[in-house]
């Protein structure tokens, strides 16, 4: 019986802290896990895996990549997804559909890339030479890597590994045939238990954003996504906490698991940080990520790891490497570190997990 917002927090770190494991089972457990290109003092799918994977060190997602069964798509951000889940999220078409010159200039490429087996977009920009395009953010891209991503998204190309931080591409084996109505419920009711079951248990509003965020996915089925919301609030398990709604899987049962007299310092983006809503409910302060925040404006750092004590989270760690020694500037909430007998000694053995993490 949930009794308060406590036996909440303990469950979602208790199911998202699962016992260390190798690389494979970490992801198939998590399906997918979010990317991002910032390294302070690592990327961020690399902080994320190194409290769930035994012996993780920093690159090993990229360096074995070759070799899982995932892919680097877009789920509710871009990352890594298991097979099985993409092979849900496709054929993934867009509107509007492509001008004949931009379709013939794709298939182009396509043979380009075939041909060659895999390609660094250097390659196909010297051979087409196709100039710049402007971009998201109103500035000039390469046209060539900006149809290439294109590309990759719709589902004609895929990542075969990364060459200095730089996607190469190979082309798709198969584009899968067209979803059959009948099956799509289904399809979208998966993807929504992937999701849930990386970051519940869910306040509803952080659900809804969930469940909404799948059009990065799935854009062909972005109507289709309410009614596929209202099929998951009857199907989670749910209950009602100080007036909030919260979610999670049918299958599961909260229990009050006693947290280990562990410090984790946790990466942005990480499953148990993510939602930075649930975040606020769970442990009574606003976390942000400052990185693309003015430097006068940061209040706590530019790539600033939410500090875990148990299951509490008691303030935050800025991590850099200087001249090959590590360098950590904690920050507490109250203001001084915890005065909880062990917490000293379990922060000095989390910096040296990272030490061996960045080696």
């Amino acid at each position: 019986m949930i009794a308060a917002i406590d036996d909440l927090r303990r469950f979602a770190v208790a199911r998202s802290f699962f016992p260390p494991t190798t690389l494979e089972r970490a992801l198939d457990t998590f399906a997918f896990v979010q990317a991002d290109p910032i390294r302070a003092p690592a990327r961020a799918q690399d902080l994320t895996l190194r409290h769930r994977v035994e012996s993780y060190r920093a690159g090993d997602l990229d360096r074995r990549y070759a070799t899982l069964e995932v892919e680097e798509d877009f789920f509710i951000n871009y990352g890594y997804v298991t097979r099985a889940v993409q092979a849900l999220m496709h054929p993934r078409a867009t509107a509007p559909a492509w001008p004949a010159s931009r379709r013939k200039r794709a298939e182009a490429v396509l043979d380009f890339v075939r041909n060659r087996g895999e390609v660094h977009p250097r390659e196909v920009d010297r051979h087409f030479a196709h100039g710049t395009v402007k971009n998201y953010w109103g500035g000039s891209s390469n046209a060539t890597t900006h149809l290439l991503d294109v590309m990759h998204y719709r589902g004609l190309l895929r990542v075969v590994r990364r060459e200095s931080g730089i996607r190469v591409y190979g082309a798709r084996e198969s584009v899968p045939p067209p979803v059959d109505r009948s099956d799509l419920d289904i399809r979208l009711d998966r993807l929504i238990d992937v999701a849930v079951g990386k970051y519940a248990p869910l306040p509803g509003a952080s659900l809804s954003n969930l469940v909404g965020r799948l059009r990065y996915g799935v854009p062909q089925w972005r109507r289709e996504l309410k009614p596929a919301l209202e099929r998951a609030r009857r199907r989670l398990a749910h209950t009602r906490v100080d007036g909030v709604a919260w979610y999670w899987p049918a299958d599961e049962t909260v229990e009050a698991v006693p947290a280990s007299d562990t410090v984790r310092l946790l990466a942005p983006f990480d499953p148990v940080v993510w939602d930075r809503l649930r975040f606020e409910l769970l442990w009574g302060w606003a976390y942000r990520f400052e990185a693309y925040t003015p430097a006068e404006k940061r209040k706590r750092g530019y790539y600033a790891l939410p500090l875990l004590w148990r299951d509490r989270a008691i303030g935050w760690g800025n991590i850099s490497v200087n001249d090959g020694a590590l360098q950590a500037d904690i920050g507490y909430l109250a203001g001084r570190p915890s005065r909880d007998r062990g917490f000293r000694q379990a922060l000095e053995a989390e910096l040296e997990r990272l030490r061996l993490f960045l080696g």
